[in-house]
């Protein structure tokens, strides 16, 4: 993310300068119009639309229970203009705040920006797919994962989390524009996102939702601790501990997510009763269907896997080339009995004529 830089100046209004200073204003006002269409009669149906969870069951229960439809477009809208908003938050009154204590230079601001917005949120995500976890006992019977597949109705909080997440990273898109990034940071930042949205989409429209919470968890606490290790690595360079820690738990968690999948799909899915596609109920359990997921999730960890074999190659070329060179020692002069030897031995040089000392003795 590039670096906003505030000047006295008003831009002209609808320009681009103007935008992306108040980028967050004007999306407040969009969303504040949906807030505002609850209070209304008549447009009421619409606006909740928007804001609240639609697509739940119709008949009345203990636990509302909602599946997932079209309508689910129009509420990851909202929730991505809430995203924007709260993004604009944390930048204006944590992270710049910090910045101008800390006066980074502009390769440090833009990657302290960056751990920081990702570090608020990987901490978010946790703690709430764990405490759903939690709730919904998926940890302590893993069997849960795939034993009653389709999972087509998901609890409140369930729901409500993949909207979340796939409504904050619709928001990475448009904050490219807002926050100026450089255009070679652009194709990283895209691959980026759009790994998230199409395993997460993914995961939401063919109902593994389970699966996918489970994996989100783990992903989110290893991404956590490499972000919050980098913000501390640029508060002191030395402090270097976490990298070592993240490496290690990035690694375990590369295979605990290979291992659940295949164990899942590859084995829970596959000796299931029904094996039809449906769409109608929302059953992809079919073998395309499962042999192209695995081939998702294991060509995306071998990507990740490549790129932290070449972070780390990375890393520790910058530790051998900041070690400091040794100075070479200072070569002994020569003995004198090696200067003996070269002018010749007895008085007799190396090319066989006689040595002025030698010529002094015979005339003597």
């Amino acid at each position: 993310m590039g670096i906003r830089k505030k000047t006295n100046k008003n831009p002209p209004v609808l320009s681009h300068e103007f935008i992306i200073q108040n980028h967050a204003d004007i999306v407040s006002c969009v969303a504040m119009v949906f807030l505002l269409g609850l209070m209304f009669e008549v447009r009421l149906g619409s606006c909740v639309l928007y804001v609240s969870l639609s697509e739940g069951l119709p008949e009345e229960s203990v636990v509302n229970h909602f599946h997932h439809g079209l309508q689910d477009v129009a509420t990851v809208f909202f929730y991505m203009l809430v995203a924007i908003i709260i993004h604009a938050i944390i930048q204006e009154y944590v992270l710049d705040k910090i910045n101008r204590k800390m006066h980074f230079s502009k390769t440090k601001h833009s990657k302290f920006n960056e751990s920081g917005q990702l570090s608020a949120f990987y901490l978010f995500s946790f703690g709430w797919g764990t405490n759903i976890l939690m709730s919904e006992n998926f940890l302590s019977n893993p069997v849960n994962l795939w034993e009653g597949y389709p999972h087509t109705l998901m609890p409140f909080q369930m729901k409500f989390f993949f909207i979340c997440q796939m409504g904050y990273w619709l928001h990475a898109l448009p904050e490219l524009y807002f926050q100026k990034t450089k255009k070679e940071d652009i194709p990283r930042q895209l691959v980026y996102i759009a790994l998230y949205l199409v395993h997460i989409a993914g995961a939401y429209i063919l109902n593994l939702n389970r699966l996918a919470l489970v994996l989100l968890v783990l992903h989110c606490f290893v991404e956590l601790l490499f972000h919050v290790s980098r913000l501390v690595y640029f508060s002191n360079e030395k402090r270097q501990t976490g990298f070592t820690v993240w490496a290690v738990l990035f690694v375990l968690g590369r295979l605990l997510t290979l291992s659940l999948s295949v164990l899942t799909v590859g084995f829970g899915l596959s000796n299931a009763d029904e094996q039809v596609l449906d769409l109608a109920i929302g059953n992809f359990n079919v073998l395309f269907v499962r042999i192209t997921v695995l081939a998702t999730i294991c060509v995306t960890q071998a990507f990740m896997m490549w790129k932290f074999i070449n972070f780390q190659l990375r890393r520790w070329r910058e530790q051998a080339q900041a070690q400091p060179v040794k100075p070479k020692k200072p070569q002994a002069p020569k003995s004198k009995s090696k200067k003996d030897k070269a002018n010749g031995v007895n008085g007799v040089s190396s090319n066989g004529a006689d040595s002025p000392r030698s010529k002094k003795e015979k005339s003597s």
